[in-house]
């Protein structure tokens, strides 16, 4: 007889069956037809106390997507492996530090962790019932070259988060608010090494023209004010906002970012950030890095399409045209001057003695 389980939500039950070679099959049975589930089902090698705390942080809607973060290496492992590699090769990771802050549920420590196994890395996120997950990651593992720390406050870093050769942020910047933006990046920023690089990865761009993270699709909300956002939010998306403020919101993530946001929320330049291009795996830049990424996702014809549009776009305004951001952002070394970059709208650090 096939063993299974069934872990009781008040919005869902969770079917849990045994599969062959220690897998579980994990399906999502909504009890009202109009409540959103991200994804039914999926499968894990998780044990059934670590999906039942998952539950417990992401409730059913986002159960699978949260396993699947972890698991599939075509998710946030396929993601981190193309923006950080595309930037440095693996051997210059090797003996180093990073920081994967607001690690969340720890995801993404986890794939760092295995991508980087000579490297010391620390996860630091503000949520406690958050990390609990991470550690209950961790613990599955038996991970031995990671170390996971809560926060002291919204504003501020753990004491032993100090002298990073490396800072990730992955799917971390568009669920900060303003404010936050605002005081965490240069806190963040001090925490890097002169010659240090911050990744910043898998933020919707607040330039691109449709909103693809947080209402599933809606066109030209990025441009519109935030008043008009909200209301346009609330009554068109697929997802229900009726009763969300604009903050829960933008907690969720509904404002990505932008380059010049980024580098005028680091607020000091000196040390000057620069803006790095990808040239691993044969690419030039960060179009070529997302058309990578994402070629074999959807349809790749259209795919193929648009990195084409994309690139004439650049060429001829200047323009990078991405809906997620991927950047590598290198803390400059004394007496370093950074090359020029040129990119629309970009709002860089002025070089010294400009005005």
């Amino acid at each position: 007889m096939t063993e299974s389980h069934i872990l009781k939500h008040r919005d869902a039950h969770i079917h849990i069956t045994r599969l062959d070679q220690g897998k579980w099959k994990v399906s999502v049975e909504a009890l009202d037809k109009n409540f959103y589930i991200h994804q039914r089902t999926c499968e894990t090698a998780y044990p059934i106390d670590l999906i039942q705390k998952i539950l417990d942080i992401t409730g059913p809607a986002f159960l699978c997507d949260e396993i699947l973060r972890d698991e599939s290496p075509d998710y946030v492992q396929n993601f981190l492996h193309y923006d950080l590699l595309s930037y440095l090769g693996e051997e210059e990771f090797k003996n180093k530090t990073l920081l994967d802050f607001g690690c969340g549920s720890g995801a993404s420590t986890m794939v760092l962790t295995r991508m980087f196994p000579d490297t010391t890395i620390m996860g630091v996120e503000l949520e406690e019932r958050l990390l609990g997950v991470a550690r209950a990651r961790a613990d599955y593992y038996g991970y031995r070259n990671l170390k996971l720390l809560a926060s002291p406050g919204p504003n501020d870093l753990p004491t032993e988060a100090r002298d990073f050769d490396f800072v990730v942020l992955s799917g971390v910047y568009e669920h900060l608010l303003p404010e936050e933006r605002k005081r965490l990046l240069p806190r963040i920023w001090e925490v890097l090494k002169p010659g240090g690089i911050l990744f910043l990865n898998q933020t919707p761009n607040r330039g691109f023209p449709i909103e693809l993270h947080t209402t599933g699709g809606l066109p030209f909300l990025n441009y519109l004010p935030d008043t008009v956002a909200h209301k346009y939010a609330q009554t068109f998306s697929k997802r229900n906002f009726k009763q969300s403020s604009w903050e829960q919101m933008l907690r969720m993530g509904i404002r990505g970012g932008s380059v010049s946001e980024i580098f005028r929320n680091l607020k000091t330049c000196f040390p000057e950030p620069i803006l790095l291009e990808p040239s691993q795996f044969g690419i030039k830049d960060r179009l070529d890095l997302s058309h990578l990424k994402y070629k074999n996702i959807g349809n790749p014809r259209m795919s193929q399409y648009f990195h084409f549009a994309a690139k004439a776009l650049k060429l001829l305004t200047g323009i990078v045209l991405l809906p997620h951001l991927s950047l590598a952002i290198k803390k400059s070394r004394p007496g370093e001057i950074p090359a020029p970059v040129i990119e629309s709208n970009i709002g860089l650090c002025p070089a010294r003695g400009a005005g």
